[in-house]
C-alpha cells in the first residue's frame, strides 16, 4: 500500500486532475490519498488571526479543510471512494479502488501533541502510513525537489512541516518527495514495484 499526500496548492492547478486520473487508473487496490488543506486552511488561519481562537479549534478546523479537499477530488473523479477510517480504505482497496483518506477522527476534544499548526497534513500522511503499516509515503508537492534534499533542510524551508521530520525518523517505508510535473515517475513506479 502506498500513501500518496497530494498539496493544497495543487487545488486550482491542471495537474490536479492529472495526478486524479493516473492514481485512478493505475493505483487501485494499492494507493490511498491524503489530501492537504489548500485554500480551506488558509481560511482557517485567516479565521483564527481575526478571531483569536485557540490551536484546538483551528486543529479541528483544519481536519475539516482537508475533508472539503477531499470531496473536491472525488468531484473531479468519482471513482474515488472516500474513506474515514482504517477499516473504510482497506476495503477500498480490497475492492480495487484508490481511497481518499478523511481524517475526522482525528478531531480533538483536548488538545494533544497534533493539534497546532507544527503539524499539517504532512504529517498527518506520515502518521497515517505508519498506522496502515504502508510500503511508501510521496508527498506530492508543488514546488521543485531535489532528490538528494534532506528533509530536515525541506522542514527549515517549509516545504514539509516542521514535525515531519520526527514523524519519519524511524519510519518503516520509503518516504519520497516529487513535484507535480513528475506524474509520469509515480505512474512508473506504480506499474514497475511489486505488491508487496
Amino acid at each position: 500500500m502506498w500513501v500518496v499526500k497530494i498539496g493544497g496548492s495543487l487545488s486550482h492547478d491542471p495537474a490536479l486532475r492529472h495526478w486524479l486520473s493516473e492514481l485512478s487508473e493505475v493505483g487501485g487496490g494499492r494507493v490511498v490519498i491524503v489530501p492537504g488543506g489548500g485554500d480551506f486552511a488558509d481560511k482557517v488561519r485567516q479565521y483564527q488571526g481575526e478571531w483569536r481562537f485557540d490551536d484546538l479549534a483551528a486543529h479541528n478546523m483544519c481536519l475539516l479543510a482537508m475533508t472539503q479537499y477531499a470531496l473536491l477530488m472525488q468531484g473531479v473523479s468519482p471513482e474515488l471512494v472516500i474513506a474515514s477510517s482504517e477499516a473504510k480504505i482497506r476495503r477500498a482497496l480490497r475492492d480495487g479502488r484508490v481511497a481518499v483518506w478523511v481524517p475526522t477522527a482525528l478531531m480533538r476534544e483536548t488538545p494533544d501533541a497534533m493539534s497546532n499548526w507544527d503539524t499539517t497534513s504532512d504529517s498527518l500522511a506520515a502518521w497515517l502510513s505508519t498506522m496502515l503499516n504502508a510500503e511508501r509515503l510521496v508527498l506530492v508537492k508543488s514546488c521543485p525537489i531535489a532528490a538528494d534534499d534532506p528533509l530536515e533542510t525541506l522542514a527549515a524551508a517549509e516545504v514539509v512541516d516542521r514535525k515531519f521530520v520526527d514523524y519519519v525518523s524511524d519510519a518503516n517505508y520509503v518516504v519520497e518527495l516529487i513535484d507535480k510535473s513528475n506524474v509520469a515517475l509515480m505512474r512508473d513506479r506504480l506499474l514497475n514495484t511489486p505488491v508487496m
